[in-house]
């Protein structure tokens, strides 16, 4: 991480040393996805070596969207229809809304099973792509953690894969983004074997669809009117992802919206 250099908590502004290039600007002439190999078992070792810290995290303000906690916030997102946008163009229709209040108990469900893995919830960032990455000097700095929360720590490769996906054309189950999980998931194994740990990573990844619908519920509800409504389908767009999931391992689709 970039250290702080000083803060103004009233305007609340931080300042930085300079990060170097971003990722994506790199990726933009070399094309080269290497990059994420290094980057990506990096910041798992970020996630383990926090994960000792997640509850002096939660004191200090981080939104817990912990495993205990996301079926009751599930239930609070869909009791708010008006942030669903329900049969409008952005929004959900009646029958996902149906769906998803059905699948109210299986969501629980799935809750303990992930949990069950007892891999350790700590901080994710919840949009790690290219552009959030800086490099300098051959280190790699992860910044902008302003959708950031506690919670499983796969939760954070719903956006990534994702990105990496978009930008370097691959197709869903590619098998560079596979490498990619590998090189994420080695980092992991004093918690599992790497098919139960794999396995759980298949359960996040639908999971942490609802994981991104909550965090763009926490964004879009503090936006004045106008930004609001150009945001609005994001909300709704994520659970449309997880009500559609086909729970088969796919990892990404190609789409720059993350």
């Amino acid at each position: 991480m970039l250290p702080v250099l000083a803060i103004d908590p009233k305007h609340v502004w931080m300042l930085m040393p300079d990060g170097g290039t971003t990722l994506r600007s790199i990726h933009q002439s070399d094309r080269d996805i290497r990059h994420w190999h290094k980057a990506l078992p990096l910041y798992a070792e970020v996630q383990i070596e926090i994960s000792r810290h997640s509850h002096e995290l939660l004191t200090l303000g981080v939104p817990d969207q912990r495993l205990a906690v996301l079926p009751a916030l599930y239930e609070k997102l869909l009791a708010d229809t008006e942030a669903l946008c329900i049969d409008l163009p952005e929004g959900l229709t009646s029958d996902e809304y149906q769906r998803l209040r059905e699948f109210t108990p299986p969501f629980a469900a799935l809750c303990e099973q992930l949990a069950s893995y007892r891999i350790p919830e700590t901080l994710q960032h919840d949009d790690l792509h290219s552009s959030n990455v800086f490099v300098r000097d051959g280190h790699y700095f992860f910044f902008d953690w302003s959708d950031s929360c506690v919670a499983h720590p796969f939760f954070t490769m719903v956006c990534t894969l994702r990105s990496i996906a978009y930008h370097f054309e691959l197709v869903d189950k590619a098998p560079e983004l596979a490498q990619l999980i590998d090189l994420y998931l080695e980092q992991w194994t004093n918690y599992g074997s790497r098919e139960n740990l794999l396995d759980a990573f298949k359960l996040a990844h639908r999971l942490g669809m609802v994981c991104r619908a909550l965090t763009w519920y926490r964004i879009v509800s503090d936006l004045d009117a106008p930004f609001k409504k150009e945001h609005a389908e994001s909300v709704p767009g994520w659970l449309q992802e997880f009500l559609n999931h086909p729970g088969d391992g796919g990892w990404a689709k190609a789409k720059a919206s993350a």
